[in-house]
């Protein structure tokens, strides 16, 4: 048996199983892939897009899964992935994933997020081989709600570019199961973090970046926004755990939150980052006078339903996360590599 977050998983479950990752490139999906690969099961991957550096890269993972080059929008060529490579389970995870990028060129990540997701729905609809999927929504599809913590019966009141188009995610998901009795439930996760992520838009790469630089972090906002942060092992086994659970009733065809339920403010959070990194005398650049234009002042979930149903349960403390966070960075930041921002 394998432990992975608070689950304890069954180790033989993946073992030469058959399964596409969309999105594999990316920090999660990368995680993601490396952990299935370890269990045992036989990787596909679709690449569109792929910067110098990335995690999938960085971890080797080219020569150890199926690479399939194409757009997840491309649906001969999804449909096609997954009768040759006999798929049973898919993670789609590809998505455009920056709140600022999708502000800039919504049509771009509605093309992404939206399409991309029914293309994926039909072609798992088609398939006579598929057992189980896992679709990525996320925590802003919530929106603004007049009550916090978030949880899973509440409506999806996301209305900004990237809110709107993880909310379609969520709801298209939903829709395959209810009207077609497609095997798949929908991971509402919170903000992401830890090594992989190249990302140095992002507050927590960026703060460590520029603490490791010995230069001033930049907050964007007034530092006031609150947000909850959930460590990459755990959202990892979020995935995992959702798909071995899938065929019950209770969990096919559901949503499931999963957080650290630890919200935290950003001028906290950064503080927190400069004082693991030994920076605590650098001050950070606050640049927002106030709230940012089409961002959610404060969102951070229940996952009481996913302990209680899944047997789930973050096991990484924000110390430790950022603690092992700081280690990866410092580590790749030193490389004789040319770190870009995607």
């Amino acid at each position: 048996m394998a432990h992975l977050g608070g689950y304890i998983m069954n180790g033989n479950f993946w073992q030469a199983r058959s399964v596409l990752v969309t999105g594999a490139a990316g920090f999660v999906g990368s995680w993601l892939t490396q952990a299935l690969v370890e269990r045992g099961a036989a990787v596909t991957v679709i690449l569109r897009d792929e910067p110098g550096l990335n995690n999938f890269n960085l971890l080797g993972l080219a020569s150890q899964v199926d690479v399939v080059r194409g757009s997840t929008t491309d649906y001969a060529l999804v449909e096609r992935t997954f009768n040759e490579y006999e798929v049973d389970t898919c993670f789609h995870l590809a998505a455009q994933a920056i709140v600022g990028a999708a502000n800039r060129s919504p049509l771009s990540t509605f093309e992404s997020n939206i399409r991309g997701t029914w293309t994926v729905l039909e072609a798992c609809r088609t398939s006579r081989l598929l057992e189980r999927a896992v679709v990525a929504s996320s925590d802003k599809a919530y929106g603004s709600q007049p009550k916090l913590p978030y949880t899973e019966e509440m409506p999806l009141l996301g209305v900004n570019p990237y809110d709107a188009s993880k909310a379609c995610t969520d709801i298209l998901a939903r829709s395959y199961r209810h009207t077609f009795s497609l095997p798949v439930a929908v991971a509402r996760c919170a903000n992401i973090y830890g090594g992989g992520d190249l990302n140095f838009s992002r507050l927590i790469p960026g703060t460590v970046r520029s603490a490791l630089a010995g230069e001033r972090p930049i907050i964007r906002s007034d530092g006031t926004p609150v947000r909850d942060y959930l460590y990459i092992d755990d959202a990892v086994s979020a995935y995992l755990t959702l798909a071995e659970q899938i065929e019950r009733e209770d969990v096919c065809g559901r949503a499931f939150n999963f957080g650290a339920n630890s919200p935290i403010s950003a001028l906290e959070l950064v503080q927190r980052i400069l004082d693991v990194c030994g920076a605590a005398h650098l001050l950070p650049d606050i640049r927002g006078a106030g709230k940012l234009a089409n961002e959610i002042d404060e969102q951070y979930l229940d996952s009481r339903k996913a302990a209680r149903v899944l047997g789930w349960v973050p096991t990484v403390s924000l110390e430790e996360g950022l603690r092992r966070a700081v280690e990866w960075y410092r580590a790749i930041l030193t490389r004789p590599l040319t770190v870009g921002v995607k």
